[in-house]
């Protein structure tokens, strides 16, 4: 089993306050904070990184999908993240742990649109953390299915 360890320098330029409400909190082992000691993104953020999309069949509704927002992994290089793990959390407190290899191995989506829409609450949304499952038959397996986190809130970087 390969373990990837995500380590960025920091970025030169600060991660600006967001200017609307808050989506997406970043904490743990992040050096660029614009929230105290942790990386806060509103939807503007989100939205202003490299833009990717994929559609994808999942467990989850009957017909495929169109997933876009930004890679995971260029959320974590905006925050200067470092780690071998992630916590992911969602708005009813469920959690799940990520490994960062897979960011890195996976166009792993922090999706903010579904088929062109915001993601509502009561559809996985507002942010929903997708893999490309129909991209790779090794995706099509519970241990990646259960790693596709929706309604997050936030993700710990261990």
């Amino acid at each position: 089993m390969a373990v990837g360890t995500l380590f960025l320098a920091s970025s030169s330029h600060a991660l600006e306050a967001p200017k609307s409400k808050v989506f997406l909190t970043l904490n743990g082992n992040v050096a660029v904070k614009n929230a105290g000691e942790r990386a806060d993104f509103d939807m503007a953020m989100l939205a202003a990184l490299p833009q990717h999309s994929f559609t994808t069949q999942t467990p989850w509704y009957r017909e495929k999908k169109k997933f876009s927002g930004p890679l995971l992994r260029d959320v974590l290089d905006a925050a200067g993240a470092r780690g071998d793990a992630l916590k992911a959390v969602a708005l009813n407190n469920f959690k799940v742990e990520i490994p960062v290899a897979d960011t890195r191995q996976f166009p792993v989506l922090l999706a903010r649109l579904m088929d062109d829409q915001p993601i509502p609450v009561r559809d996985k949304g507002p942010l929903f953390i997708i893999y490309p499952f129909d991209a790779d038959p090794a995706l099509q397996s519970t241990r990646y299915y259960n790693r596709a986190a929706w309604q997050l809130r936030s993700i710990e970087v261990r």
